[in-house]
């Protein structure tokens, strides 16, 4: 007498990517789950409509599907799901058109074409929004990530100009004057890299990263890059000049205090200390750097004179040749307004970097104090010109010599 096969009952539903199967089996231990040539076979013992025996089906599907069944166990059945090879909404579940008598849709998990499809678009919006905020990151995040930023790139020109400053000082000491001769070859490279790297800072006050204004940056820069790359840089006979050691060495003690005060302003420390010197330092420090940029200017009008480098002729009918000299003329008036202006705003007007402060009324007592500081202004620039006319007297002696 042949075995009678006992099937259970299934019901089914789909999505768009996926098949599942309800199989209606209790107390299910160990099922044989398999797909095979696009079959699914099933076989288990539990406790179904005929009692506790041994259930089976076969299910050769409608289209392709992977061959890696899940399935997930319960006390009353046995939940499996199927993956589509290809996304689409199926007709039916099966090859054959007849369906299994032990075959039903699951009303409980149904949806029609549409409804599924409207459940796509959701999952898909849900994992592009999911997508954009990783993306984009939760603004604690972002903040975190531009002050480590900050804090990384004033690190590394604190640490470049540090090398500068200290190269030059320990040089001076140990050589004298007559290290004032070969700055430029022994720290020139380093100076490249810093001048180069402070194009970031213009960047980022550009672009928003900073609240710092564009235009101060940006003149700063090209200010410094103009000296460094065009006055040194084209020309060997002021690479060998001394105040070529001034500019650096002015240049370098500046940064020395601006950059860690940034550092520290990025992870919100303030230390009076450094607040002190960054804002003391600067007094002397900036039109000190700036008389030797002048200095720099003036040195090279007649070198540029002489080689004819960067000068051009106006064509026809003017054929008027203009020397580069003539350029640098107007560089050093543009200069002295600037040093003047810039004196002016930060002397009467002195703010943390991106802070704003509202400007001092006018009051006799400030009146007072800002006669004071200007006359002590005049006299630190008169002693840098003293500083400076023996800086010209060494330059001449020195030429004498050669």
């Amino acid at each position: 007498m042949e075995t009678q096969v006992l099937t259970p009952h299934v019901y089914w539903a789909q999505r768009h990517r996926e098949l599942y199967l309800r199989v209606e089996l209790s107390d299910v231990q160990n099922p044989a789950i398999s797909i095979t040539e696009n079959v699914l076979h099933f076989r288990a013992q539990g406790h179904g409509a005929k009692g506790d025996n041994v259930y089976e089906f076969h299910l050769e599907f409608f289209d392709l599907v992977k061959p890696e069944p899940v399935h997930k166990l319960t006390q009353r059945q046995v939940n499996i799901t199927v993956q589509k090879k290809v996304s689409r909404w199926w007709e039916r579940l099966t090859k054959q058109e007849k369906r299994p008598l032990f075959l039903a849709p699951d009303f409980d998990r149904w949806l029609d074409e549409s409804d599924a499809e409207m459940e796509l678009r959701a999952k898909e919006e849900e994992r592009l929004n999911k997508l954009r905020l990783e993306s984009e990151g939760s603004p604690e995040t972002f903040t975190s990530l531009k002050k480590g930023y900050l804090f990384m790139y004033n690190l590394v020109q604190l640490l470049g100009f540090s090398w500068i400053f200290v190269n030059l000082t320990v040089r001076f000491c140990i050589l004298g004057k007559e290290y004032f001769y070969d700055t430029f070859h022994t720290v020139a490279d380093m100076m490249y890299f810093c001048q180069m790297l402070a194009l970031v800072e213009t960047l980022n006050a550009a672009i928003g990263v900073t609240s710092s204004p564009v235009l101060p940056s940006l003149i700063q820069f090209l200010g410094r890059n103009f000296i460094l790359f065009i006055i040194f840089g084209t020309t060997e006979e002021m690479q060998n000049k001394a105040v070529v050691f001034f500019v650096f060495y002015s240049w370098s003690a500046i940064e020395i205090f601006r950059y860690p005060f940034y550092m520290l302003s990025c992870i919100d420390v303030d230390w009076d200390v450094l607040t002190w010197l960054r804002y003391t330092m600067w007094i002397p420090l900036y039109p000190l750097g700036c008389l030797s940029e002048a200095v720099a200017v003036i040195q090279s009008i007649p070198v540029f004179n002489e080689s004819g480098r960067f000068s051009f002729t106006l064509p026809y009918p003017v054929k008027m040749k203009v020397q580069f000299s003539l350029f640098l003329q107007v560089y050093l008036v543009m200069l002295f307004l600037g040093v003047v202006l810039n004196m002016n705003q930060k002397l009467f007007r002195t703010e943390p970097h991106g802070a704003s402060v509202k400007a001092p009324d006018n009051h006799p007592s400030d009146l007072s104090q800002t006669a004071v500081e200007t006359f002590k202004l005049a006299v630190l620039l008169l002693k840098q010109l003293k500083v400076l006319g023996w800086l010209f007297g060494a330059e001449w002696a020195h030429f004498q010599t050669k």
